[in-house]
């Protein structure tokens, strides 16, 4: 199975998250390989995420921004509830509870 190239709009936005990963770190006052440690990843792959390389696992990812301490802010983000769209829409989308 081919995969299809990537878009660059997700290119793009793949290195501007790695870049506000490094200005994180840095704005927290830790080392790389500080931040490494408390994923519990490899330096390579700290630094493989901060230059927006797209091959970085998701596992991999979550755990740096958990040691950056913005897990939760990045749960929220994809929170589909936490939109306009998604709070008009769930009455339509999930089932009514039946009352006892």
């Amino acid at each position: 199975m081919s995969s299809r190239p990537t878009s660059r709009m997700v290119t793009e936005a793949v290195g501007m998250i790695g870049e506000q990963l490094v200005a994180w770190r840095k704005l927290l006052g830790l080392t790389a390989e500080q931040v490494a440690d408390r994923a519990g990843i490899a330096r390579g792959t700290l630094a493989r995420i901060e230059h927006g390389d797209g091959g970085a696992s998701l596992n991999a990812f979550c755990s740096v921004v958990n040691a950056l301490g913005q897990l939760n802010r990045l749960v929220d983000a994809t929170d589909p509830y936490e939109t306009d769209l998604g709070r008009a829409r769930v009455d339509q989308i999930l089932p009514q509870r039946v009352r006892s």
